[in-house]
């Protein structure tokens, strides 16, 4: 044996003799010769030597202090795959459960995770998509059954993530995005902090690299004042906890680069600014035992204010990924705002390792029923994907039903049901069986009627009314604007009920759908040049899809609205989301001149449009169908334009008829304001016993004029909602 072999077989031996047995520290060292022999002459892409990876992915295990089976598994994980090493041989010489997850990693290194730019790009039902949605399903799977094989996947894409300089400028972009998608949030699913952060700095360095880089560098900048800061502070937690009789160890909290940009976008939102964000300051207090976590967080909120709506209790309340502490943020010394995190040192073991946890200074066996019970949710979410059909909506089931933050609401007979943030009546309904979604027709939450999209919070109590014939769902269902349906796993079961309708009545459905969307919107829309755009064989396909659910209108103009047509139906060019004030024109073939928006017909952005050259105030901008276009006498002076590089606010005008009640026009302009859409003109007149509501709106086009639509006829007492020309 060469002294480097004697190195590598140290290194893994120092990282597993202090906790692993006298008996299996062997078998771990026989698993490190038998990768190092397979893996002889192997190089990775950086150059260095191939062994170099299992080991890393060996040893970060151990540094969770995983099982020796785990851990042998590591370290042979790429020979099946590399190596030309057969199951048999590993079996044989490892055991069948060490050969059971070698063979369920391998499976696992051949799936390329669909990220959200990537399923743009690829055709629906292409083969290159089913097939790696064919994996991604095999690799959830196999999560479900022994949650160790994922273990060993995340710890190999932390190091491949930490090599992955050495690959090309594509390749970097592809893995970081479905180390985004996939690999951090099933890290926080399974609790494993330490890997979550990790994954989601490394992936946001390749993914956003001038933001990673201006945060990492504003942290560097701020560190010697935070750390400061923090350090007093801690001092006198401590003193007050000490001078109280509770042992306690007060920390502070690094912070991450990934979430912190995560944090400032949700305060974008909310016109906030960094120096709001009220976790900037962070400590942990880690105690004895509950009742000490309870005490701690008396004596912080005795000595200093609670900013109100800052609470969380999540130790009688713990996260389904095993996490439990108390959350609290305190106004403290220089009215600076921290946040507090109390909890014991098991807890934050579980806090730090999630599941990797369950093997911490224990012996446990993937037999033991806490264990089990601990990942239920994995197994429960399995199953209710079962009916799904296609290897594609069971993925997407998982982004938006698994991989998101959870709530868990009761059944009137008190059975525990849970589901992904945002999730409604109409979710519970679906998730309890197929037909009681097709037949519900409303729903009591704590035993009080709600609307269908009502949006279900921890501990509710959900009871489900059905109709006694079974009509089917509405199509209004899966628009997405409506907020009826969240889960993917809804979706595609009402989905299913429209594909198994008659065709063409689905066809007759979607060429009513898009006439009466066309004339409402009174926009003029290229069927041919769409049908291209969504890779649709015929007419008649676009509109079967319409009209069973596939597509919706939203997503219509959505596409339609995301490219400009010029002159040449086969000449498509982006537009980019920067916003402006001015007209966002652009003159065909002659350069820059000075443009302004018509006020006879007000066009936005997606509507078909031409120029008029004025005498003195440059080309005014026309919708084709303009009755001034149409009577124009001096033809020559029409021009061809598009819409330019620039996404601007138009003015449209709205004309709503809706039945006259006290608080109508309240209500229609805290919507469309609630929109962030800026009104220019209203006014409103009795017809009758109804009102009709003139409005001129600034939008910033088709999608979000669609968009403000459907929420101005969910307005109680509305009637119609049209475009006026």
């Amino acid at each position: 044996m060469t002294q480097s072999t004697l190195s590598v077989s140290e290194r893994i031996a120092t990282r597993v003799k202090s906790y692993l047995s006298e008996d299996d520290l062997p078998r771990v060292l026989e698993a490190c010769d038998f990768a190092i022999k397979a893996h002889q002459g192997q190089f990775r892409e950086s150059g260095e030597e191939f062994i170099e990876h299992p080991l890393s992915t060996a040893e970060f295990l151990a540094d969770l202090k995983l099982d020796s089976t785990t851990l042998i598994a590591a370290l042979l994980h790429d020979t099946m795959e590399d190596c030309g090493v057969t199951f048999d041989q590993i079996k044989n010489g490892f055991g069948s459960e060490v050969a059971a997850l070698v063979d369920g990693v391998t499976k696992l290194t051949k799936a390329e995770i669909i990220s959200e730019g990537r399923e743009i790009s690829l055709e629906p039902g292409s083969k290159e998509d089913l097939t790696q949605a064919a994996t991604i399903r095999k690799m959830l799977l196999a999560m479900a059954n022994d949650v160790r094989i994922v273990l060993i996947k995340l710890a190999d894409r932390l190091h491949n993530m930490k090599t992955l300089k050495s690959m090309s400028s594509d390749r970097q972009l592809t893995k970081a995005k479905e180390t985004l998608d996939v690999y951090a949030p099933l890290a926080h699913r399974l609790g494993i902090w330490e890997i979550k952060w990790q994954l989601e700095d490394l992936a946001f360095q390749y993914i956003n690299p001038e933001e990673y880089v201006r945060l990492s560098k504003w942290l560097n900048s701020t560190r010697s004042d935070r750390e400061d800061y923090v350090e007093r502070v801690r001092i006198k937690v401590e003193n007050i906890l000490n001078d109280s009789g509770i042992q306690a160890e007060v920390r502070g909290r690094p912070k991450h680069i990934y979430s912190l940009s995560k944090k400032i976008q949700n305060y974008a939102t909310q016109n906030k600014t960094l120096n709001e964000i009220f976790d900037l300051f962070a400590l942990r207090i880690l105690v004895e035992n509950d009742d000490d976590c309870y005490s701690a967080l008396g004596l912080v909120h005795n000595e200093w204010h609670q900013i109100p709506g800052q609470f969380d209790d999540y130790i009688s309340n713990p996260k389904d990924n095993l996490y439990k502490s108390l959350h609290t943020t305190i106004l403290c010394e220089d009215a600076n705002p921290v946040e507090i995190q109390i909890r014991t040192h098991e807890m934050d073991r579980v806090a730090e390792y999630g599941v990797a946890a369950h093997w911490l200074y224990k012996e446990g066996s993937l037999n033991d029923a806490d264990f089990s019970g601990k990942v239920s949710w994995l197994r429960q979410m399995v199953d209710s994907q079962n009916d799904i059909d296609g290897d594609r909506e069971f993925v997407e089931s998982f982004k938006t039903d698994i991989f998101s933050d959870q709530v868990f609401v009761y059944t009137p007979k008190g059975e525990l049901k849970e589901f992904p943030l945002g999730a409604t009546p109409l979710d519970f309904a679906y998730r309890i069986h197929t037909d009681v979604g097709h037949s519900c027709i409303g729903a009591k939450v704590n035993k009080k009627l709600v609307p269908l999209d009502f949006a279900l919070t921890n501990g509710d109590v959900v009871e489900i009314m059905t109709s006694k014939t079974v009509k089917g769902p509405s199509l209004d269902w899966l628009n997405s604007d409506s907020g009826y349906i969240f889960t993917t796993s809804a979706r595609a079961k009402i989905r299913l009920w429209f594909n198994r309708q008659e065709r063409q009545i689905n066809v007759q459905r979607g060429k009513e759908i898009f006439a009466k969307q066309s004339k409402r919107l009174s926009v003029e829309i290229n069927e041919n040049l769409l049908k291209d755009v969504l890779k649709y064989d015929s007419l008649e396909d676009f509109h079967a899809a319409l009209g069973n659910g596939t597509t919706t209108i939203g997503q219509v103009i959505k596409r339609l609205t995301a490219y400009d047509v010029s002159g040449n139906d086969t000449q498509i060019k982006q537009i980019s989301d920067v916003q402006g004030f001015n007209s966002g024109i652009e003159v065909l073939g002659v350069g820059d001149l000075l443009t302004r928006i018509a006020q006879c017909c007000s066009p936005i952005n997606g509507d078909e449009i031409i120029g008029y050259i004025t005498r003195n105030r440059g080309v005014t901008v026309h919708r084709n169908d303009c009755s001034m276009i149409k009577f124009e006498q001096e033809k020559e002076r029409l021009i061809s334009v598009g819409w330019g590089l620039q996404k601007t606010v138009y003015p449209a005008r709205i004309i709503l008829e809706a039945v006259d009640r006290v608080g109508l026009l309240s209500d229609i302009t805290s919507l469309v304001s609630a929109e962030r859409v800026n009104i220019g003109y209203c006014v409103s007149e009795e017809v009758g016993d109804n009102s009709v509501v003139s409005l001129t709106v600034y939008t910033t086009g088709i999608e979000q004029l669609n968009t403000l639509f459907v929420k101005l006829e969910g307005v109680k007492g509305v009637l119609s909602v049209n475009r006026s020309n």
